[in-house]
């Protein structure tokens, strides 16, 4: 029996859809930082964004393990996936331990890397679904 691995045209894969919510989370602590300067309202939404970060990247991996296995794609969304968790978790461990100064930084590659992503797996998904 195969395996359909790429959605039916005017439909998004469970990979894109994680990658959106990711690079949209990481889009939202950033505005949120920013909010954070000019009062406590930021401080909370910040709060409340990372824990939707840290699940939104938690998506992605389950997601990028499950088009590998099941869908008998390559392993290195996976792998990308993993590497993301890790920069997650630390961006975590920086942000409790008040470390602005490699936080935000780390905050900017991670938002450029989920970017990327989104973008590579909008290019494999159209063109696995032209061929």
């Amino acid at each position: 029996m195969a395996v359909q691995t790429t959605p039916a045209p005017g439909r998004f894969a469970f990979s894109q859809v994680a990658v959106a919510l990711q690079t949209l989370a990481l889009f939202f602590q950033a505005v949120t930082a920013g909010m954070l300067l000019s009062g406590s309202l930021g401080a909370t939404l910040h709060d409340a964004g990372s824990k939707v970060m840290y699940g939104a990247s938690m998506l992605y991996l389950v997601a990028a393990i499950l088009a590998w296995r099941r869908g008998g794609g390559s392993p290195r969304p996976a792998l990308y996936a993993t590497g993301f968790l890790v920069l997650a978790s630390a961006q975590v461990v920086l942000g409790v331990a008040h470390v602005p100064s490699v936080h935000v930084p780390l905050g900017i590659v991670m938002f450029a890397l989920s970017v990327l992503a989104l973008a590579a797996t909008v290019r494999t998904t159209r063109g696995a679904a032209a061929a």
